[in-house]
């Protein structure tokens, strides 16, 4: 399979906007964190993000599709660049797609100071994470009684 990322801009919003809500459906559906959840965020969010000099959003390519989106914040000045969201339609998923755009990235922005929170309950992200280097902060965020937020840093 044939990967790419292509850095999307505002003409983009909206489209990215439909991804993000189609690709974390099931898990707003599952854990209700409807407070912050990328899904159910409205289009405005996705445009003022495309609009901070600091965000570089990717979309991630299949084959030349569109499968998923990656968002880094880089702010330079040696402060942990950060990766949120990142997300993969569900008819994209368990094809290395997401591991392959964190590599993506860490080579567009530099390899190491990276930091990026994911669902505690979702042991297949906590593996993928930790398995390219990120570690646990031991911060963790409790969002409601079905879900909890942990914190990764990669030096």
């Amino acid at each position: 399979m044939e990967f790419s990322l292509i850095r999307a801009n505002i003409t983009d919003a909206s489209q990215l906007h439909a991804m993000q809500t189609e690709a974390f459906r099931e898990l707003l559906e599952n854990y209700q964190d409807f407070d912050t959840n990328p899904g159910n965020e409205p289009l405005e969010k996705t445009i003022a993000r495309l609009g901070q000099t600091s965000t570089y959003f990717y979309f991630i390519l299949a084959d030349g599709r569109q499968a998923g989106a990656i968002r880094v914040v880089d702010q330079g000045n040696s402060k942990p660049k950060r990766i949120s969201p990142l997300f993969i339609l569900p008819q994209f998923r368990n094809r290395g797609l997401a591991q392959k755009a964190i590599l993506a990235v860490q080579r567009l922005h530099g390899d190491t100071n990276w930091m990026l929170d994911t669902i505690l309950q979702e042991k297949g992200s906590c593996h993928l994470y930790e398995k390219l280097g990120y570690r646990k902060t031991g911060n963790t965020q409790v969002i409601n009684d079905k879900m909890t937020l942990i914190f990764y840093q990669k030096y």
